[in-house]
């Protein structure tokens, strides 16, 4: 059985006061679900520190909104998945729609930068999906495929599985915009199918292990409808993370969906 995720991605939000606001009152939100999934929280780098700090032993992770290709250099404005480390990150994103469209990030990019996270021993997160002007000309598969694709070039299938997979369509970001469960279903799918195309034993258990989850507008209305999908394993979420109650009961829509009775998580 794939173990639930649920990362939260502040984005470029938050301060030193309102940063210790959220957690203080998201920690006792997310206690009663630790136990049942992986959880994780993403800050703009200069807060890593001070969150890192604030979650101390709850067991949820930090996690950090990219990586640079690169140990060290010159290269200014970049930080190292080594530094990442040091600070306490156990996730990493890679590969964010917003990277991909505001920054010019390549799918070799991508991989390049998957594959310093790995370096680490760090955990990436490979961002996927595909624009509004993709999918109505009928390219989602394409697309996903071809940013997959570029990540097993560079590191391997298995390396791939031991990261996660966010299925994000760039449309339904930051727009109100939910793909419909259908769809997602379908993505989710072609996913798995995707990395276990070979039909081989060890590409058929990669493709059963590997945690596809799904980021777009995610919000406590949606989530259980969303998550209780076969081939959805949890959420990337964006803003509704930034509220403690939201995102509380998006890990409670995680938790209910994949079986685990809130009365179970209540006492523990």
């Amino acid at each position: 059985m794939r173990k639930p995720v649920l990362i939260g991605n502040w984005k470029m939000n938050g301060s030193l006061q309102a940063n210790q606001a959220l957690i203080v009152r998201l920690l006792p939100q997310l206690r009663m679900f630790r136990k049942f999934m992986d959880l994780a929280v993403c800050p703009p780098l200069p807060y890593l520190f001070q969150v890192r700090d604030l979650l101390g032993y709850t067991g949820i992770a930090l996690g950090a909104q990219n990586a640079s290709a690169f140990v060290s250099g010159a290269y200014t404005g970049e930080v190292s998945a080594t530094m990442l480390q040091e600070m306490g990150c156990r996730y990493v994103l890679v590969g964010h729609s917003e990277r991909r469209t505001l920054y010019g990030e390549t799918n070799q990019d991508v991989a390049a930068r998957f594959r310093a996270v790995m370096s680490v021993g760090l955990t990436p997160v490979l961002c996927v999906g595909e624009s509004l002007e993709e999918r109505e000309a009928d390219q989602t598969s394409t697309v996903v495929a071809n940013q997959l694709q570029a990540v097993i070039d560079e590191v391997g299938l298995l390396s791939l599985a031991k990261g996660v997979v966010a299925y994000e369509p760039v449309w339904a970001i930051g727009t109100g915009r939910t793909a419909t469960p259908e769809q997602v279903s379908m993505v989710h799918q072609e996913i798995r199918s995707f990395v276990g195309r070979d039909a081989s034993e060890a590409s058929q258990d990669i493709s059963e292990g590997l945690r596809i989850i799904y980021g777009g507008s995610v919000k406590p209305e949606n989530a259980f409808d969303l998550f209780s999908l076969s081939d959805v394993d949890g959420g990337l979420i964006g803003g509704a993370s930034l509220h403690s109650e939201g995102f509380g009961a998006i890990a409670g829509a995680l938790a209910e969906a994949s079986g685990f009775l809130t009365d179970e998580c209540e006492t523990n």
